[in-house]
Formats: C-alpha cells, structure tokens, sequence
C-alpha cells in the first residue's frame, strides 16, 4: 500500500466520512435489507439483491478509506516554507506564451479537488513545479504538450 500524505485537515474528513458511512449508511441499508427480507421469497426481489449491492459497495468503500488513513502520514504544517515550491504551498504561476496566471495549492492527491484550486501531488503541473523557486521558468509536459509556466509567487 503507498504512503499518501494528508494534513490534519483532510485526515479529520477521511475520519469523519468513516464515521458517518458506519454509523448512518451501514444502518440504513441494514433496514433496507431487513425490509426487502420481510416481502417474501428472496430468489425474485430485486429490492433486496439491489439493497445488498449497495451493501457491498458501501463495505467496500469503508475498507477504501480505512486502508487509506492506515497507510497515510500527516504532514507537519510547522515544516513549510516558501523558499522552493513544495506541498500546501498555494503556488501562482503565469502561462509565459499568454500570460495567463493560475494559482493552485498544492496537496495531497486524496485531497486534491479542482474546483477549490487545489491539485494533487502527483499530477504532472504539481510534480514539474515542486522544488523550484520564485521567478524560476519552468518546462511541464501536460496532455496538450510542453508549456512553460513562470513562479510568480509561492505563499503558504
């Protein structure tokens, strides 16, 4: 299993989702199976073979997120700087063929969601990024080619 890493934040959500998934989900489909049960002859209800798909989906998902929490190592925020790029650093770059400027926080890939600007580790603007430093040009090959993007500022 590989180390993912999180900060205290996004282990708290992990946390709180198993929570939530065994106290609240495995409950209802457990009375969603008991109720399908109690309407006869199992071989044709599709009520309970859908309820115990869900079943198995949402055992599944646990196991996922567990495994993930067990595997992952909390990032010290104390440790972050802003001398080189690196993850948490939220990172402004500017697209140096059209000047557009984009700014991203860099995370971990389970926390990774781009509608709040935030980009996993791994994906290939994080990884051509991290260990550079402001005002450097750097080269990143992205599924449209090869771009260069300038560090326009690196903050926490």
């Amino acid at each position: 299993m590989p180390i993912t890493y999180m900060t205290k934040e996004g282990y708290k959500k992990k946390m709180e989702e198993i929570a939530y998934l065994e106290s609240v989900k495995r409950p209802e489909i457990s009375r969603a199976i008991a109720e399908a049960r109690d309407k006869g002859d199992l071989s044709e209800n599709s009520e309970y073979d859908a309820a115990k798909e869900a079943q198995g989906l949402l055992e599944m998902k646990i196991s996922q997120l567990k495994d993930l929490v067990a595997s992952c190592r909390i990032i010290d925020e104390s440790n972050l700087n802003t001398e080189e790029v690196q993850i948490l650093n939220r990172v402004k770059i500017k697209n140096v063929s059209n000047g557009m400027v984009m700014e991203y926080t860099i995370v971990a890939d389970s926390e990774a969601n781009l509608r709040e600007k935030k980009i996993g580790s791994s994906t290939p603007i994080a990884q051509g990024l991290l260990g550079h430093k402001l005002g450097e040009v750097v080269e990143i090959k992205v599924p449209a080619g090869l771009m260069k993007f300038e560090i326009v500022e690196i903050a926490l």
